[in-house]
């Protein structure tokens, strides 16, 4: 990590902590390796990115299924998986450790040793009988959650970016064997479409070699990201062939054939697996937003964050706290807004300046002000936070402003 890019890290994690963003776990008791708490405003920013995923992936299309699958499950599930034999990373001593967190469920002698999962995938697989019964999918379709995982990691690094609990967006697409390129090729477009929506832009492609792919995998590209840190892996999108559902129904005895309905064909299906992050789409995007410049004379700091994944969309401030009219009537705009669009802060702390500093440094697009004129007028002074220009602005026309 050179000089430079060390100072970047050290100063996104400091804004982190300092406005709210994301704090060390149990920080009162001296924090836990591996473990990260998301504050307020990193709460806004990490749920924006998963609506915003979970938009594009799942509610807009007509063929995708989303599901909520449980942290523990059946020991079995990790054995037909292979996970509980081969999922491990090497100590300093050569010896081979699985990183999946042990869990013990029930009492006593009755006691059944399981786990937390490592991946959401697997939830999918195991439910694509229920899927199919409950709803009767033409293919190609796509089962999809979002969720929580666990790695009991040797050395969790470099802030959220590698932690022992973290949360994934995935999806499992189902395809005929002969149609696998074509849904791939449509699946990295959506992948790429999704990184410039929420603004990351500068994504590395890279078609993993052979050798290094997962071993049910014929094709996996990996998305990757300069972080500060280095080049490291972002998102994966891989073809997982049918190796998961013939591995279950080898395992449980359950038939996870699909027949289809109109040629009276028995198939298992293949696997396409858009598979992304949370966390570390967080940090790659608080990465790319951050910058610092100049304006008005002043060394400034602040978050380029797109409108659609910022923790707040606008800031209505009073141009004095101590002028009742003026607080009333910005009561009366922030509420109107607050309505439309949820995302919308209420500011009246400190003097016009260091709001709107604050707000730069959260990423707010917007800074909305009420002045004396505003009172005869209807008209507020809207500031734009990357360039800092204002202009006035009828209230009337704000909801359309802020889309």
């Amino acid at each position: 990590m050179t000089e430079k890019n060390g100072d970047l890290m050290e100063k996104i994690v400091s804004l982190c902590k300092r406005r709210g963003f994301i704090y060390p776990s149990s920080e009162i008791y001296g924090g836990m390796s591996g473990f990260w708490d998301y504050g307020h405003y990193g709460n806004e920013l990490l749920d924006n990115i998963k609506k915003l995923w979970w938009r594009n992936f799942v509610s807009s299309r007509e063929d995708i299924y989303g599901i909520r699958t449980s942290i523990v499950m059946n020991p079995q599930v990790w054995e037909a998986s292979g996970h509980a034999t081969t999922f491990d990373d090497p100590m300093e001593d050569g010896q081979r450790f699985n990183v999946m967190f042990k869990t013990s469920v029930g009492a006593g002698e009755e006691a059944t040793t399981s786990y937390l999962r490592p991946e959401t995938a697997q939830g999918m697989f195991v439910n694509f009988k229920n899927t199919i019964d409950s709803f009767h999918p033409k293919l190609p379709f796509g089962i999809a959650q979002i969720g929580k995982a666990f790695r009991n990691e040797i050395s969790p690094r470099d802030f959220i970016f590698r932690s022992r609990e973290f949360e994934q967006m995935e999806l499992e697409y189902f395809v005929r064997e002969k149609d696998w390129e074509k849904y791939f090729q449509e699946w990295l477009e959506k992948m790429r479409e999704f990184g410039k929506e929420i603004g990351i832009t500068q994504i590395v492609e890279l078609d993993v070699p052979p050798e290094d792919r997962a071993h049910y995998s014929k094709r996996t590209i990996d998305f990757e990201f300069d972080y500060p840190f280095g080049r490291k892996e972002l998102w994966g999108l891989a073809y997982r062939t049918d190796y998961d559902l013939r591995a279950h129904s080898a395992r449980s005895g359950t038939d996870l054939e699909y027949f289809d309905e109109e040629t009276g064909d028995r198939l298992t299906p293949h696997v396409i697996e858009p598979s992304l992050g949370v966390d570390r789409t967080v940090l790659a995007v608080l990465a790319s937003a951050y910058t610092e410049d100049e304006l008005g004379g002043e060394k400034r700091v602040y978050l380029k964050l797109n409108k659609n994944i910022a923790p707040v969309r606008a800031a209505v401030f009073p141009l004095l706290k101590n002028k009742p009219e003026l607080v009333s009537k910005a009561r009366e705009v922030y509420l109107m807004l607050k309505k439309e669009f949820g995302n919308i802060e209420f500011d009246d702390n400190g003097n016009i300046g260091k709001r709107y500093r604050r707000q730069d440094e959260i990423g707010t697009p917007h800074c909305i002000t009420i002045d004396f004129d505003t009172l005869t007028d209807d008209m507020v002074t809207i500031r734009d936070r990357d360039t800092g220009e204002q202009e006035r602005v009828r209230i009337d026309d704000l909801k359309e402003k802020l889309q």
